[in-house]
């Protein structure tokens, strides 16, 4: 029978993903507690506009997504990761999911890297950290013996960076490409069944997809910053959103859909990245028209995929056919109970030398 370690988690942003999150926490808990050995509870939490609260004793989540602005205390990310510290639980994480800053993918750099500091394990759904400075980051939870988890980041909760970590041992990822933001895929297959833009993006910003301001999926942007951490964490860069070459998709693109349909291809926002024989690295974010036989070109709507180049077993697809909030919050689940195994194989008594 595994014995439950206790858990305590801080939640840095409490939007609908850290809401879903709690949520799923809540749904899964038998089993976290069952097949993970996790006792978790929120211990605290905080926003950046509506301040935010903390019980060493757990905080009711479904009570605390309805509390009102004047019962909240003025409690900042690094008080919270503060209070964190001093929790005698097992194992302690800080879950960020603040919304991405494309300039310098602040503050959520700042959050993971006091958390760190502090002792905590860290996962995230933000993909500053991992697209501006991965390899720094990575390098000081190694230093700490703690974990920086970001499987959110790219596709929700498909096992993208899992897939390369845990199952593909000595084996090199060369290169990449990919559909891999859901709006702009919405937008184009919209429109090359005669739907104008402005109505195609409606409806992602309506389905919480796309943010109000949309200009960060519409530019490219978002797909950049993926591009950019998926290209440090598998292909050792240390690049930035801002280095990948970037075409976002206009409102004249339908006319290029429609034609590119008409002539057996189809128009697609592709996300790549390639490692050069001298370790450089290139990346870039443009709209491309591909052959009906391409694994690309069967995606619609909101469907992403990547497609990976590796060394000894060729290319090898992940294909996510619709995303939403609860794959998001499941991705943070799932580096949770990452952190919980890792933690698990630490503590477990080295074997005999026979």
């Amino acid at each position: 029978m595994i014995v439950p370690v206790r858990v305590d988690l801080a939640l840095i942003g409490f939007g609908h993903v850290g809401q879903r999150f709690a949520m799923l926490l809540e749904q899964r808990r038998e089993l976290l507690i069952r097949d993970e050995g996790l006792d978790c509870r929120v211990v605290g939490f905080t926003t950046r506009h509506h301040g935010g609260a903390f019980n060493w004793q757990g905080i009711d989540c479904a009570h605390a997504r309805h509390l009102p602005s004047a019962s909240a205390t003025s409690l900042s990310a690094l008080d919270l990761i503060e209070q964190l510290r001093r929790s005698a639980a097992d194992l302690r994480v800080v879950v960020e999911t603040t919304t991405l800053d494309i300039h310098e993918g602040q503050p959520a750099i700042g959050h993971v890297r006091a958390a760190i500091a502090a002792g905590c394990h860290v996962v995230t759904a933000n993909k500053g950290p991992a697209a501006f400075a991965f390899a720094a980051l990575n390098d000081e939870a190694a230093a700490a013996g703690v974990s920086f988890l970001f499987e959110g980041a790219v596709m929700d909760g498909v096992p993208v960076f899992n897939l390369v970590r845990e199952t593909l041992p000595v084996e090199s990822v060369r290169a990449f490409r990919g559909v891999v933001n859901s709006t702009t895929n919405h937008i184009l297959t919209a429109m090359e069944n005669g739907e104008e833009f402005d109505a195609a993006l409606a409806h992602m910003q309506a389905e919480g997809i796309a943010e109000a301001d949309a200009s960060l999926d519409i530019d490219g942007w978002d797909a950049a910053a993926k591009t950019a951490a998926l290209a440090n964490v598998l292909l050792g860069a240390r690049t930035s959103p801002h280095a990948v070459q970037r075409t976002g998709i206009q409102r004249t693109d339908g006319a290029r859909a429609r034609h590119a349909l008409a002539n057996g291809r189809r128009l697609k926002l592709v996300a790549s990245a390639r490692r050069a024989a001298d370790g450089r690295v290139s990346a870039r974010v443009e709209p491309v028209e591909l052959p009906a036989t391409d694994l690309l070109s069967g995606l619609n709507g909101k469907a992403n995929a990547l497609v990976f180049e590796t060394e000894l077993l060729g290319e090898i697809a992940i294909c996510q056919l619709e995303g939403n909030l609860t794959h998001t919050a499941y991705a943070l689940l799932s580096d949770l109970v990452t952190v919980g195994r890792r933690q698990a194989r630490r503590a477990a008594p080295a074997r005999r030398s026979l």
